[in-house]
């Protein structure tokens, strides 16, 4: 009487996709960009690297999964932002824009760091660059329910410029100092708008 043959765990390629596309954010977040590698993502995977291989044929490959990951969750992280807070004032908007921003060279520092690596590599990644403008088109989308599209795309650059200093600049930004520049963005400077205002009439008359 022969023994009955082990059953063989059955294959299922999307999950292992998940795995190696989980491990490459991994291993980006320990090592950077620089320190990516086929067989770095297979250990932490806990895979064979003919697998990682298998699915993600270059290391351009794995940093484009990642990327997308990166923005699609950045996208639901913004609709549901939004849903939650309908109707903010200039004001309003500033302060909670301001605590955003401080939780990312913060507490969420390290997966911050991630995302803007993997944004910086679409410098020299031509093929990276469509799905990198995703984050600022995103972004200004989200805003343009609380402004006009030309604030919202200055507010969303600024807010890009003024995480970047946090991440990599020797000393982050204060609550006041960011409070203030989104503010100036968000809410007419009064005396710019009185000036417009005095250009106009001196046009009409």
């Amino acid at each position: 009487m022969t023994a009955e043959s082990p059953t063989r765990r059955r294959r299922d390629p999307q999950r292992r996709i998940e795995e190696i596309a989980t491990a490459t954010e991994k291993v980006i977040a320990e090592r950077g960009i620089e320190g990516l590698t086929h067989r770095a993502v297979a250990e932490e995977a806990g895979v064979p690297l003919g697998a990682t291989t298998y699915h993600f044929a270059t290391k351009d490959d794995l940093i484009h999964t990642a990327l997308q990951r990166s923005v699609d969750r950045y996208a639901a992280y913004l609709q549901d932002w939004a849903a939650q807070r309908p109707g903010l004032t200039p004001d309003q908007l500033a302060v909670l824009l301001t605590d955003v921003l401080l939780s990312c060279i913060g507490p969420q520092r390290p997966q911050q760091v991630v995302e803007f690596e993997l944004y910086v590599a679409a410098l020299r990644r031509p093929d990276l660059r469509p799905i990198a403008d995703q984050y600022i088109e995103l972004s200004i989308q989200a805003l343009t329910q609380y402004t006009d599209p030309v604030t919202a795309t200055a507010t969303a650059a600024a807010m890009n410029g003024l995480t970047m200093r946090g991440l990599a600049g020797t000393q982050a930004p204060a609550r006041t100092d960011i409070e203030t520049v989104l503010r100036r963005i968000l809410t007419p400077n009064p005396v710019l708008t009185r000036r417009d205002r005095h250009e106009r009439d001196d046009q009409a008359v």
